[in-house]
């Protein structure tokens, strides 16, 4: 049986030491066997790796593999075991990823906090122990009491705290001071074995980035496993060299960029590259759960809780379908000359210069790709046909691709990116049965750095644009003319006049081309989905936000191109409150029918004789207000004056006269009332039946 011993004295700060003491080992699952080697990797671009490790066994075995924390989760997502001699996969164990600190308060004595040794024997009280102080004492542990004790002389003397054990003896009771006991053996085996199981699990911590998985393969005789996951890598890049000449096709190369951060060497592995995007995604399957219960009261019912329900979400309105691709004859007509019919190396080129022997265009010479491509439906991959062997924590560049392709050399210009030159581009078509990743392109031109370029991923047959440097040689002026409105329609129904009109924005680009070559320069102008291309009619090509059109410009010459666009815009009018002046404009315009210009006119007059009655009974109106404030004025005066005097007889008299025109006039009111309604009786039934274009 093992003893646990602890030993104390002269203020021993005492660590984990117990482990000493651990005299039982732990049981062997099963003879320990070579591990299956890695043997296949795919790393694919959306950031995980397969991972396939083939070999052999023999009878029971146990394969332990090595992973970060951080792969666990998916590991356990994914992990595939194999035995392919009739055995079977017996287990899977991993270290738990309980927190240390659950762990250690499940075993009898626990080690959380760090615990002195009075606290600990504190724990074990009622258990039996062997004192050495220095004598031999056994009994029951009763518990540990602090006692307050002067130490030391005159002025050294202090008053200091000691620690005492109680022990339960065959004599009856003892007390001894901790700082004098020597040594502590606890005597109950199951208790001593705890101990050194939480110990165990406080070593194990101190690693706690790292976990061994186990699986355990359950046969007999000699026979083929394979065990296959998948965990968490970083993306696989590609980088490109590309290499322009007049004379040739353009000449790419391809690197792959890999990253080994697992914890083993890769040594003569297949290893493939994927390219394309698989839905991926980490759950934590690693860290222990615990569901949170309810605390229930016996005698009490719980009651339920309101429930709320969501709405459910409208079905999903169908994509509009994408705009039609540019024809395959207009497309060669930009890419220019195709891969065949150029030959394989440059006419008269000077043989007794090392400068021309090492020049760019030779980037196929001594790197030959080591990959084979192959198409996988959604899916690319690059097999390296070659075993590849690459340490641990430690990187690599492998060839993939060497390919001729198809290009013509353009001029890029976009306003926003320069307004005074365009970029020195690049009409890539990927001919090759590659698939294309993204990258930086680096491009070498005559024999020298042209410039840096990226590209998105292109599938084969498809083009891409590419700039990589200032074009200095050719220059644009853009001229903007926009803001003007041009009449288009004019619509008369049910008393409404409804007015098309369209804005115009006019952009002349001035390219000048100062270089002793043709160049086709491309104009990139945004695209504006309820604008209108009027001129020219149809673009070269059109993005998802740009429209682009091609220039053809002369050495040494200049060439312009206008760009016209539309946009919509309708006015709705009410014949019945709109001015005249408004309506007899449009009589006048040359864009209006005949047929609204005849009915514009006769609402104009019918306006006009609507407008005349308005006006008298206006003026009529006004009288009765005069009229009615100088009989105020009268009636004012009146009151001041005598009743047999000639000025109070003349007011009587004025009165008299304004009383009778106030009779005439309001009765001229109510004709031009009558006369007004009519006409606007007639002009409302008129202009309410038009319906004329």
């Amino acid at each position: 049986m093992c003893a646990l011993s602890i030993r104390s004295g002269h203020r021993f700060v005492w660590r984990l030491f117990f482990v000493s003491c651990l005299l039982y080992p732990w049981p062997a699952l099963a003879q320990e066997a070579p591990a299956l080697p890695l043997s296949k990797i795919v790393l694919y671009s959306s950031g995980v790796g397969y991972f396939q490790h083939d070999g052999s066994l023999n009878n029971r075995t146990q394969l332990d593999l090595r992973f970060n924390v951080l792969q666990i989760n998916d590991m356990l997502k994914s992990l595939v075991v194999q035995d392919f001699g009739g055995g079977r996969v017996s287990t899977v164990t991993y270290g738990s990823r309980d927190p240390v600190t659950k762990t250690l308060g499940s075993f009898g004595i626990n080690l959380n906090g760090n615990p002195t040794l009075g606290q600990i024997l504190t724990q074990v009280r009622g258990e039996s122990v062997e004192v050495a102080a220095p004598n031999p004492v056994v009994g029951t542990l009763l518990g540990v009491e602090k006692k307050t004790e002067s130490v030391g002389e005159g002025s050294q003397r202090r008053i200091v705290e000691q620690e005492y054990v109680t022990l339960l003896t065959e004599e009856g009771f003892r007390s001894l001071s901790l700082a004098n006991i020597q040594r502590i053996k606890l005597t109950n085996p199951a208790l001593n074995e705890e101990l050194h199981q939480a110990l165990a699990v406080l070593a194990s911590n101190h690693d706690a980035q790292k976990k061994t998985v186990s699986i355990t393969f359950d046969g007999t005789g000699n026979r083929q496993a394979r065990v296959a996951y998948l965990t968490e890598t970083p993306v696989w890049k590609t980088s490109y060299r590309l290499v322009l000449d007049d004379e040739k096709p353009p000449y790419l190369q391809g690197w792959a960029i890999v990253e080994n951060t697992t914890e083993q060497d890769w040594r003569n592995v297949t290893l493939s590259l994927v390219s394309g995007r698989p839905i991926s995604f980490t759950m934590d399957l690693y860290q222990p759960l615990y569901n949170l219960r309810p605390i229930v009261q016996p005698e009490l019912y719980a009651n339920l809780k309101p429930q709320t329900y969501g709405d459910a979400m409208d079905e999903s309105k169908p994509m509009a379908s994408a705009p039609a691709a540019r024809s395959d004859m207009k497309k060669e007509r930009l890419l220019g000359k195709a891969t065949q019919g150029f030959a394989g190396g440059r006419a008269n080129a000077p043989a007794d210069t090392a400068a021309a022997e090492m020049e760019m265009g030779r980037l196929e010479e001594g790197v030959a790709p080591m990959a084979m491509a192959q198409d996988k439906g959604a899916l690319f991959e690059y097999r390296i046909e070659t075993p590849v062997t690459l340490a641990k924590h430690t990187s690599a560049m492998l060839p993939i691709i060497g390919q001729t392709l198809q290009g013509q050399k353009v001029s890029v210009y976009n306003q926003t990116v320069h307004a005074k030159h365009p970029l020195n581009g690049y009409r890539l078509k990927n001919s090759s049965p590659l698939h294309l990743m993204q990258g930086p392109i680096t491009l070498f031109e005559s024999g020298s750095y042209a410039g840096d370029a990226r590209i998105e991923d292109l599938p084969p047959g498809q083009d891409r644009l590419i700039s990589y440097a200032l074009d200095l040689k050719t220059e644009v002026e853009p001229k903007l003319e926009g803001g003007t409105q041009e009449l288009v329609t004019v619509v008369l129904k049910k008393g409404t006049m409804l007015v098309s009109r369209r804005q115009i924005v006019d952009r002349t680009y001035l390219i000048k081309n100062r270089d002793a070559k043709t160049k086709s320069v491309l104009i990139e102008q945004p695209y504006r989905s309820d604008w209108k291309l009027i001129e020219p009619t149809e673009p070269t090509e059109r993005t998802r936000d740009l429209y682009r059109f091609s220039v053809s410009v002369d050495p040494g010459k200049t060439a312009s191109l206008r760009v016209k666009e539309t946009l919509p815009v309708q006015e709705t009018v009410l014949l019945m409150d709109s001015g005249i002046d408004l309506m007899a404009y449009y009589v006048r315009a040359k864009e209006v029918s005949p047929k609204v210009r005849e009915a514009l006119q006769r609402v104009v007059a019918l306006r006009t004789k609507l407008d005349d009655a308005r006006a008298q009974r206006t003026r009529l109106e006004q009288r009765v207000g005069e009229i009615t404030a100088e009989h105020g004025r009268i009636r004012e005066n009146m009151q001041r004056l005598q009743q047999n005097s000639d000025l109070y007889g003349r007011y009587v008299k004025k009165l008299d006269q304004q009383e009778t025109e106030l009779e005439k006039i309001r009765k001229e009111i109510e004709a031009s009332k009558n006369t007004e309604d009519e006409q606007r009786r007639e002009l409302q039934n008129y202009v309410m039946n038009l319906d004329v274009a």
